[in-house]
């Protein structure tokens, strides 16, 4: 069966591939922009979902996923600009707060998805080392403004929950998704 991962994200790809060797890619356009009145629960499950249907094929199961953060009910997508970012880490400086990831899964008979919130709490961040992280690569395609696989991690105190929810892919939850969409066959790599 033809496995399509919704995303152009390099993360959830390599998180993808640790579980399934073969699939395709596809970015999934689509207006990522919040409702009035939107919960950041169910704006991150309606994204997830909307990334799948777009590119939903007969004869394929789509893997959609969305990962955003929430600090005081806040969603904090990725950031726009310098000024952006540099107040989403402020907001989170020695501060707990929630990444949530949404994974739904498309084929033909079943649309399944599944939500994972993983709390992260941050150390105080100095404005130096803010300055010092915003001019690296890292911030600037990420949730938050900011990449826990990276330099980032060392702003993490706590984490309570998926570590590769946080990066993008909660590994488990997709696991046994794909498994429920027949895709159990497939899964791992072949012993060498």
């Amino acid at each position: 069966m033809r496995l399509i991962l919704a995303s152009a994200s390099p993360r959830r790809r390599e998180l993808l591939r640790m579980l399934v060797p073969v699939f395709e890619c596809k970015a999934a356009d689509i207006d990522e922009a919040i409702l009035h009145d939107e919960l950041p629960v169910d704006y991150v499950c309606r994204m997830s979902a909307e990334k799948a249907a777009r590119v939903w094929a007969p004869g394929s199961v789509v893997l959609g996923a969305d990962t955003t953060v929430v600090c005081h009910g806040r969603v904090m997508n990725k950031p726009g600009s310098f000024a952006d970012a540099e107040g989403m880490l402020r907001s989170l400086s020695g501060l707990t707060h929630d990444v949530m990831t949404s994974v739904t899964v498309m084929s033909d008979v079943a649309v399944t998805s599944e939500l994972i919130s993983t709390r992260v709490e941050f150390a105080e961040l100095s404005s130096e080392l803010i300055a010092q992280y915003l001019s690296t690569s890292e911030p600037w395609d990420k949730a938050g403004a900011y990449g826990i696989q990276g330099l980032a991690g060392s702003f993490v105190k706590r984490l309570e929950g998926s570590y590769s929810g946080v990066v993008g892919l909660p590994l488990t939850e997709t696991r046994n998704l794909l498994e429920a969409a027949g895709i159990a066959k497939s899964l791992g790599h072949p012993r060498v």
